[in-house]
């Protein structure tokens, strides 16, 4: 028995599949006899017609007798179609019996064809809904039973469910028409009593129509030293800035303190914490509420050809640190109150105007609907995925990918012996492609006998097919029983977790926007995490000591102009050129692959790091790989699957493969700098008393070059950063 087809039917009512395939379906070939799941083709074929029809490429009709004793010199030949459900989708196989029946190739082309014109794939949008006449959970039954089902079981889920729908629907007007964003940072000429609006999206336009200055702000004219805008990522890089001596003020759109994702993070990253004197060695104890013993990366392979199959990549110290993030929060705020900054949450952000020494804040206080103004000598955008600012300043590439994120905290409910607290699912996979996405799980023991679990997938932004977190929680909690067996209505539900992680692939350290004139953004708002299990708190923990001290080198010298803040950033050239692996994540937009690729792929890639040292392994996913690791471990992985390059170029563009040589150039000249400047860092400390107080913006372009020396290439040192972070 060989398989000859194998297909993903991007639906979730198999039964209908089934049924057109049985009653409406014509094969073409063959005698059809239904069975539970399809149907299966019954054909004589004579001996003469065997060769003939090998001899002419299989263009013959069968004869078809009775029975075989009827014809003696006959074979009997069958294929054998079937249907199943996983994943809350529908696959489909074709099986052959012995010899292939004349116009077996046609019978596929067309089974193929038939199928992706009656089940096409779709892209559905959330409802528009009036919350004023009908509750969320009213609004969205119809839609997402399952979904209003389990939120109705948590603690302010009708709030929390308002959120995802909010957050779906902010994220869809991002992408509808990214070459004309919402405007919502505003420029203004020095001396002109209005401001004048002007597209930020291009850099250079914006240099060319705003004067900036460097002169020092009059204090009389500004409040705060800097207003962070988003409370998750923002309040934890506020209160190292307040304990700088800097006055900061945090606009939060939540109740301050109040998450919609868990973190998890390894214990000799969490150091940058304690090593920046944002909390003490014990406090951070506090926060850490499960450490587990090892992590599982594994990718479903029972349908992947034997080279692409992969033994479990047990990544032990990786991620294993599951924070207790809302107290996390409440710290960071406790630590940024009691250095002079102040909380506002339940504010929302309107808009920026950017003037010649200040920037002036626009929100709304949402509880009371009351106007709010403020301004700073600097504005950090901290908001992630959600943020207009980020939208405008990058136009049509603010993001070039996304993870849309949904999952959530449960407190028990499941069985003895489902699950181990001491280990976790770092990344997992139990299907293979489902409508148009590879679903990825991750799972992660928390305090007490709570689990963290998430489902995402890697996607390609598209304004017909942005991606949707309800849709995604729809599939959460259809197909979390086939993920780790339990009774789902038996679970105890304390939260949810969801979220959209951008990604942007930079060719170069210059070529996404993070900044304007005293504007800057940083977190998942930036878009500079990794394309693997990172997502912006990652990257804001690894990289806090070079962005404090370069954010606390460009206030101290009101270097505050975009071409100097644009120098602040987590970019990371050895990160850049991964960005090719997470796009072999990605199905395109209206294309369908074979269903196994991309797990084909991931188990390729993670075999070979199976087969390395841990060491290796945890280098590469903590996003610290050097360059000479980099290249063996792509050539080893090119060797032993030959396909995977064209794997990846099947749904890969020529304009893609591109803009990643120019990420590996960049990757590879910067190793070599890296090298043959390796003595950089320390000769600038040395000049450091003397440069910085005569040329202090030579002194911010040099200490930028050192971290993207070290930092830069995954080699972050604390002694770069912690003794030069002073107060102003």
């Amino acid at each position: 028995m060989q398989e000859i087809l194998y297909l993903e039917v991007p639906t979730p009512d198999t039964a209908a599949v089934c049924t057109w395939l049985q009653q409406e379906f014509d094969p073409g070939i063959g005698e059809k006899i239904i069975t539970p799941d399809g149907f299966r083709l019954l054909s004589n074929v004579t001996t003469a017609e065997l060769v003939k029809s090998g001899a002419q490429n299989a263009n013959l009709k069968p004869t078809f007798t009775g029975s075989n004793s009827e014809n003696r010199n006959s074979r009997s030949t069958e294929l054998s179609t079937f249907v199943w459900s996983v994943q809350r989708t529908t696959y489909l196989k074709v099986f052959r019996l012995e010899d292939a029946p004349a116009g077996e190739r046609k019978f596929l082309e067309a089974l193929n064809l038939a199928v992706r014109n009656k089940f096409p794939e779709r892209y559905p949008q959330p409802p528009v809904i009036d919350l004023s006449k009908q509750s969320i959970f009213e609004a969205l039954a119809p839609y997402y039973p399952l979904t209003v089902k389990y939120f109705q079981k948590m603690p302010k889920g009708d709030y929390d469910l308002q959120r995802v729908y909010w957050w779906e629907q902010r994220w869809r007007e991002g992408t509808r028409n990214p070459q004309a964003p919402k405007q919502v940072v505003f420029l203004k000429e020095e001396g002109s009593a209005t401001s004048t609006v002007q597209d930020v999206a291009d850099v250079t336009d914006v240099k060319k129509n705003v004067k900036s200055t460097v002169a020092v702000s009059d204090s009389r004219d500004t409040v705060y030293d800097l207003i962070y805008i988003g409370g998750a990522l923002g309040v934890i890089h506020a209160a190292v800035m307040a304990r700088l001596g800097y006055r900061v003020l945090l606009l939060e759109r939540m109740p301050f303190g109040r998450m919609n994702r868990e973190w998890n993070i390894s214990r000799d990253e969490i150091q940058s914490l304690i090593d920046l004197g944002l909390f003490t060695a014990a406090e951070i104890e506090t926060l850490i509420a499960r450490e587990y013993k090892d992590g599982y990366n594994k990718f479903f392979d029972a349908n992947n050809p034997p080279v692409a199959q992969a033994p479990v990549l047990h990544t032990p110290k990786v991620l294993n640190i599951a924070l207790d993030g809302e107290k996390l929060l409440y710290l960071a705020g406790v630590k940024l109150t009691e250095a002079g900054g102040e909380i506002w949450d339940e504010t929302e952000f309107v808009r920026a105007d950017v003037e010649a020494k200040k920037v002036v804040v626009q929100a709304t206080h949402l509880p009371t609907k009351a106007d709010r103004t403020t301004s700073a000598r600097l504005l950090v955008d901290a908001m992630g995925s959600a943020s207009p600012i980020a939208w405008q300043l990058n136009g049509g590439r603010a993001f070039d990918s996304v993870c849309p994120t949904v999952g959530a905290v449960i407190d028990g409910g499941f069985e003895p012996g489902v699950w181990d607290s001491d280990y976790g699912d770092v990344l997992y996979s139990h299907g293979d492609i489902s409508r148009g996405r590879q679903l990825i799980w991750e799972l992660f023991p928390a305090a007490g006998g709570e689990l963290t679990v998430y489902l995402f997938h890697y996607h390609q932004v598209h304004p017909e097919n942005p991606g949707s977190l309800l849709e995604l929680y729809e599939d959460f909690f259809t197909i979390l029983p086939e993920y780790r067996r339990c009774d789902i209505d038996k679970l105890v539900w304390k939260k949810p977790t969801f979220g959209y992680i951008p990604g942007h692939f930079s060719s170069n350290s210059s070529d996404r926007a993070v900044a304007v004139d005293r504007l800057i953004a940083i977190g998942d708002a930036a878009s500079l995490q990794s394309p693997l299990v990172f997502t912006g708190f990652g990257s804001l923990v690894r990289n806090l000591f070079r962005l404090t001290d370069l954010l606390d080198t460009a206030l101290k010298h009101d270097l505050l102009s975009a071409n100097h803040l644009n120098q602040i950033r987590a970019y990371q050239s050895n990160v850049s050129v991964t960005w090719l692996f997470s796009k072999g994540m990605m199905v395109p937009t209206g294309r369908s692959l074979p269903p196994q690729r991309i797990n084909s792929i991931l188990n390729t890639f993670f075999g070979i790091l199976a087969g390395q040292e841990l060491t290796v392994a945890e280098t590469f996913i903590k996003d610290r790989v050097d360059w000479l690791t980099f290249n063996r471990l792509a050539i080893e992985a090119a060797g032993k699957n030959p396909s995977l390059l064209l794997w990846i170029l099947d749904f890969v563009t020529l304009r893609d493969v591109w803009r990643w040589l120019g990420s590996y150039l960049t990757f590879t000249l910067l190793a070599l700098a890296s090298w043959l400047f390796g003595w950089l860092p320390s000769f600038a400390r040395k000049v450091q008393p003397w440069l910085e107080p005569r040329y202090p913006g030579v002194w911010l372009w040099l200490l930028a070059t050192s971290y993207a020396l070290t930092y830069g290439m995954g080699k972050g040192k604390k002694e770069f950063s912690v003794d030069n972070c002073r107060q102003t």
